[in-house]
């Protein structure tokens, strides 16, 4: 889709019907982009084989990222936290379900808000993390969309924008991160959308204008999106005509900086943009994401980057260090390669992203999925970068035909390696995903602290936010009665509630969480320390104890 007329000739040059189509802006004249048969067209919809070929990526991709979803991976509490919060938008109870601290931009779990919206008010027992992962699949199914429009906008023929699509959707590492209600997977579709709007063939400026809108967006539901930033600038800047290009970079950028000074705006006018006695403000929240304890180098065993980094590798390796690999052959072959110019804009987010995970700073483990869909674009173009040398470029006027089809048979046979070396791997991680249950510790300790324990609403439990919503379902007061076990220690509003500290309360469920963060928090770790376990699901590290606190509840 992007336009197949150079920049400075395309409004003033018409192409004979019978001659094929010119390069792409900013190619040679020597060939396309990489050597596609069918230049991409200036609306998908126009296209019936990119509709068909999208539409079967896309089924594929739903039917493996939604099957058993609500069963793998593991919950998590940043999970919980995301619907918690957006549950408390839903019920008029603020920002948050506990005090609002400026921990993120609230514009993620207000969208989470509006896609659970409908389900939520049909059944509002079903708002709790597992069956609220459902509607992720929205999320993922406009991003994988969005992934093949940005691939044939800059110029990849068709089978690689495929290509960039399944490696988007169908690798292991993407179906269980992208499962997951993560504020990174929904700044993600903002980002690609900021991209496709970029590189717009027609060139409107509201389309950069609109490219402006869709990044701030993006930062304001993840503000790491930040990073990428300068990547649809690059974008933009190659894909926008030369006559209208300083207004078309100035209006984005302005688009861009109005809309996020709305975040800053909104805690200057609740007067809560700095420090002062109680009350939060956006500045201590900065200063904490700034300030968080480095998790050390990646390549550096032991760390917790290298952990970070040695679980993505667990899912795939594929993705990532081709991506990688990608990236540097298109770098490498800036020169000669129309491709490699055409993804100037990929690469620099993948270099980006990746000289950030480099330094020893903290490192989380959904950090990757700012980077999949641009480890994806620039694999499936570098593949089609290599593919287009093998079948074309080395090709002389004077070939002989056994030479032709020898050069073909080394192209299907390398083809037929890749796959032969991605598909069982990729088929071993999608069908652990697609058919074990790792979340039935959570589901039996919700169904046993519901039927269980008598009264709940005069109960008091820590947990972690994993649980915290099926405990509100269950009976349990929100926020006071069910205790998300940070509050305990962090949260005065919660605090002063517990003038006995641990002995105000009556159970602690003992997840993974919980054991581990328990260290740095005095109340949850005496409450650890003086209750005994009722009940265990599970076993091991992933187990979850229900434990009675003594002296607490009814001995009170």
């Amino acid at each position: 889709m992007t336009s197949i007329l150079p920049a400075e000739t395309q409004t003033k040059v018409k192409v004979p019907a019978q001659r094929t189509a010119a390069p792409t802006a900013g190619s040679t004249s020597r060939t396309t982009t990489s050597g596609s048969a069918s230049p991409a067209p200036k609306r998908l919809r126009d296209s019936r084989p990119d509709l068909i070929l999208c539409g079967l990526l896309l089924v594929a991709i739903m039917i493996v990222q939604g099957w058993n979803i609500a069963d793998y991976p593991t919950l998590s509490d940043d999970e919980g936290t995301y619907l918690a919060q957006a549950w408390a938008v839903q019920e008029g109870r603020g920002l948050a379900h506990y005090t609002y601290w400026y921990d993120h931009p609230p514009l993620g779990w207000i969208q989470i808000a509006v896609l659970t919206w409908i389900p939520a008010q049909l059944a509002p027992e079903s708002m709790t993390v597992g069956s609220m992962r459902a509607v992720m699949l929205v999320i993922s199914a406009i991003s994988a969309i969005l992934v093949y429009v940005l691939g044939r906008r800059l110029s990849l023929p068709r089978w690689a924008a495929g290509l960039g699509m399944a490696l988007f959707g169908l690798s292991p590492l993407s179906v269980v991160l992208q499962r997951e209600i993560f504020l990174d997977n929904i700044a993600v579709m903002w980002t690609l959308l900021a991209f496709c709007l970029a590189a717009s063939p027609n060139r409107h400026l509201w389309h950069h204008f609109g490219a402006g809108l869709a990044a701030a967006a993006a930062v304001l539901t993840k503000e790491t999106m930040l990073l990428v930033l300068p990547a649809v600038l690059l974008t933009m800047w190659r894909h926008s005509h030369r006559d209208t290009r300083k207004f078309a970079i100035t209006g984005a950028i302005t688009a861009c900086t109005l809309i996020g000074m709305s975040y800053p705006l909104f805690a200057l006018l609740k007067g809560e943009l700095f420090p002062g006695a109680g009350h939060v403000s956006l500045w201590d929240g900065i200063v904490y994401q700034m300030s968080r304890p480095g998790s050390g180098f990646i390549l550096t065993e032991g760390t917790g980057s290298y952990g970070v980094l040695q679980s993505w590798l667990y899912y795939d390796r594929i993705l990532p260090l081709g991506g990688l690999a990608g990236a540097l052959l298109l770098l490498v072959t800036w020169r000669w390669s129309v491709t490699a110019r055409a993804l100037a804009g990929p690469a620099l987010a993948v270099a980006i992203l990746a000289g950030m995970a480099l330094r020893p700073g903290y490192l989380p483990a959904m950090y990757v999925l700012q980077a999949l869909p641009f480890l994806a674009l620039v694999l499936a173009g570098g593949t089609a970068s290599v593919t287009h040398g093998v079948l074309r470029r080395w090709r002389s006027a004077t070939e002989r035909r056994p030479v032709t089809w020898a050069r073909h048979v080394v192209a299907v046979v390398l083809a037929a390696a890749a796959a032969a070396y991605v598909v069982p791997r990729w088929y071993d991680g999608n069908h652990t995903a697609m058919t074990f249950n790792a979340n039935a510790p959570y589901q039996q300790a919700a169904k046993w602290l519901g039927s269980e324990v008598d009264n709940p609403a005069d109960t008091r439990v820590l947990v972690d936010d994993a649980l915290w919503l099926d405990l509100v379902h269950e009976g349990y007061k929100p926020g006071l009665g069910v205790i998300w076990f940070y509050k305990a220690d962090l949260d005065p509003a919660v605090t002063k509630t517990m003038p006995r500290g641990w002995r105000d309360l009556d159970y602690v469920v003992a997840s993974p969480t919980v054991r581990r963060d328990a260290v740095d928090l005095p109340n949850v770790k005496a409450a650890m320390e003086n209750s005994t376990p009722v009940v265990t699901f599970g076993t091991g590290e992933d187990r979850i104890e229900i434990r009675k606190i003594q002296g607490a509840g009814g001995d009170r």
